[in-house]
């Protein structure tokens, strides 16, 4: 161990800081057979504990070690009693574990849910066959942290598009500046949303977390539409604005949306005109467009947006 000129030890000492571990992607598929018009449930749920673990790394003392083997199982054993939804499924799990187990004080559960509809046979809904319905991803993450539970909602990958009434002009201009202003473009994004529930509305538990998504999607399509974009950061708003309007529960939203860029094809060396109608889609590079809505007075988020990333 390394002394000074006066023979004391220099060495620091190294402690345990933030931690956390579990069972990742844990893939549970759940058949209601209850008659014979089944129902699925298909989540993608990784599970994340955090408590008194400094003996595990420090001294590889397991007495306080839930095997990751046992959290995979405990998912599957809870989506036997049923689902739900992803939020509601993710809340039983924590309070599952630190409940069981007096050592852990909280975590971070989150899924991601891969939806289903009915194959039309005959002109009706079968009753047990199914097609992926693939329009957007829906996400969850429940944090649990003492007494404390957070959750926030969201989805992944809604591409959305309009081909008109959208602008950008009066923007700064220097000597590597190329873009030219246009009052007439296309305006397209892969909306990632993220939005948290008030710690009220959670602890009171009167939140249905089914239709509020389904209904935080339609005003978020909806917002996508009204009136004339100046840029797409002002689309956000408008989207953030109607959902925070219909929705006191909701505390924040917050985006991660890239502009997908459709540029003009110049079609006079083939002796044609282009009155914006053929485009080039670039996929790269892009615009990366990342901003968070949320009341003047909202609640205390705690940790609830760690380990969230792609947000800022």
């Amino acid at each position: 161990m390394a002394q000074n000129n006066t023979g004391e030890n220099t060495a620091s000492k190294i402690v345990l800081g933030k931690n956390q571990y579990g069972k990742a992607e844990v893939r549970v598929v759940k058949i209601t057979r209850d008659t014979a018009r089944h129902e699925i449930e298909d989540l993608n749920v990784t599970s994340q504990l955090r408590g008194d673990f400094e003996a595990a790394h420090l001294d590889g003392d397991n007495g306080h070690v839930v095997p990751t083997d046992t959290q995979k199982n405990t998912v599957y054993g809870l989506a036997r009693e049923g689902i739900g939804s992803p939020e509601e499924f993710l809340i039983r799990l924590a309070n599952h574990f630190t409940s069981e187990f007096g050592w852990v004080t909280g975590g971070r559960w989150e899924a991601e849910q891969c939806a289903w509809e009915r194959i039309i046979a005959h002109g009706e809904g079968h009753d047990h066959s199914f097609v992926r319905k693939g329009q957007e991803v829906r996400n969850a993450v429940v944090t649990k942290d003492g007494d404390n539970v957070y959750v926030i909602s969201g989805l992944n990958d809604l591409t959305v598009l309009k081909s008109t009434e959208s602008g950008f002009v009066g923007y700064p201009k220097d000597r590597f500046t190329t873009l030219q202003e246009t009052t007439d473009r296309i305006l397209a994004t892969d909306v990632s949303a993220r939005w948290r529930y008030n710690n009220e509305a959670i602890a009171n538990g009167t939140v249905d977390f089914n239709k509020a998504y389904d209904d935080v999607k339609a005003l978020l399509l909806e917002g996508f539409t009204e009136g004339y974009s100046y840029a797409l950061q002002q689309t956000l708003f408008q989207m953030a604005q109607k959902v925070l309007d219909a929705h006191p529960e909701i505390d924040e939203v917050r985006f991660s949306t890239p502009n997908k860029h459709h540029f003009v094809v110049d079609l006079t060396p083939f002796g044609l005109d282009n009155p914006n109608e053929v485009f080039y889609a670039a996929d790269r590079p892009y615009g990366l467009i990342e901003a968070n809505f949320e009341r003047e007075s909202i609640s205390d988020p705690g940790n609830a947006w760690d380990g969230i990333a792609g947000f800022c």
